[in-house]
């Protein structure tokens, strides 16, 4: 086996190395955080990925990454508590993409950063996000100032 800052790789003993073929398997290393939707994407009634943020040292909200599709359940479950974003919200005028190296741009419904949820993410070795973050849960126990970057 072999130790990497994502994850563990592994193979079968009697497995040999073949160059460009997927043999061997990978298991992520995933944990739990908490962040702050600032947007959607879909629409509020019906989110179909949340973009999600944190409070930076200078107290600016931060785009941190998004989450997967949601389910159906997962949907509902925000939607009820989400609201559209008021004037000034601080990520007017962004633009989101895609993804990583991707100039597709995401279409975006702002909300109120009040909302503060539950993600399962993987992270590289100097702790960001690696990938879209998974759903958890809502967080309407926590509020959103105590998250930071």
């Amino acid at each position: 086996m072999t130790d990497c800052a994502q994850g563990v790789v592994f193979k079968r003993v009697t497995d040999a190395y073949q160059p460009s073929v997927r043999g061997w398997k990978k298991y992520k290393v995933r944990e739990t955080s908490e962040a702050i939707v600032g947007a959607v994407t879909g629409t509020l009634s019906s989110p179909r990925t949340v973009l999600l943020g944190r409070y930076d040292d200078e107290d600016r909200l931060q785009y941190v990454g998004r989450t997967t599709t949601l389910t159906r359940a997962a949907a509902a479950a925000v939607a009820v508590l989400l609201a559209a974003g008021r004037r000034g919200h601080p990520w007017t005028g962004w633009t989101f993409t895609a993804g990583w190296g991707s100039r597709e741009q995401l279409d975006v419904t702002l909300v109120e950063p009040g909302l503060v949820v539950e993600v399962d993410v993987a992270r590289d070795a100097s702790g960001r996000w690696r990938h879209p973050a998974r759903w958890h849960r809502t967080r309407p126990d926590l509020p959103p100032r105590a998250f930071s970057v």
